[in-house]
């Protein structure tokens, strides 16, 4: 896909990435995809996570993707995201919040590892209105990357009934 822009903050020492964005002439609004943590992708290169996201995006008709995690360290493991001092990042909080007030669409797609400091259940509490595409047995919401391409958000009931 031709972006228009794409864009990715990290911290000074480039171990933590908070946001990713990508942007095309096509459709209209923002989606944000919550996922565990980041791996690869940048400002210019995309990973197969990514180009997912971007083609759910697209199908759906929306322009624009924000990708934000749990975590802000960059690991391709979920054994090294366990293992760092601190997973999350002195300003993950602060990002994912600013995402979330930018998008229209909130897809939670962290996949198994999201209990990690209890932080999937933190960001529930404080995030209203997420959506996901599949729950996973650990009833956790499905990481993106193997699902089918026709698969379709659906709005998260939490248990307090939110």
């Amino acid at each position: 896909m031709q972006y228009l822009s794409q864009k990715a903050r990290f911290s000074r020492c480039k171990q933590y990435r908070y946001t990713l964005e990508r942007s095309w002439d096509a459709g209209a609004g923002t989606v944000l995809f919550i996922g565990l943590n980041p791996s690869t992708a940048d400002h210019r290169q995309d990973d197969p996570t990514i180009r997912r996201c971007v083609q759910f995006a697209h199908d759906w008709g929306f322009s624009r993707l924000i990708v934000t995690n749990l975590f802000a360290f960059r690991a391709t493991y979920p054994e090294d995201l366990k293992r760092a001092s601190d997973p999350v990042g002195r300003y993950n909080n602060k990002w994912i919040k600013q995402s979330y007030q930018q998008s229209q669409l909130r897809i939670a797609c962290w996949g198994n590892h999201g209990e990690h400091l209890g932080r999937a259940a933190a960001l529930l509490r404080r995030l209203p209105d997420l959506h996901y595409l599949k729950m996973n047995r650990s009833q956790q919401p499905s990481h993106p990357l193997y699902l089918r391409a026709t698969t379709l958000p659906r709005a998260w009931q939490h248990q307090d009934g939110r």
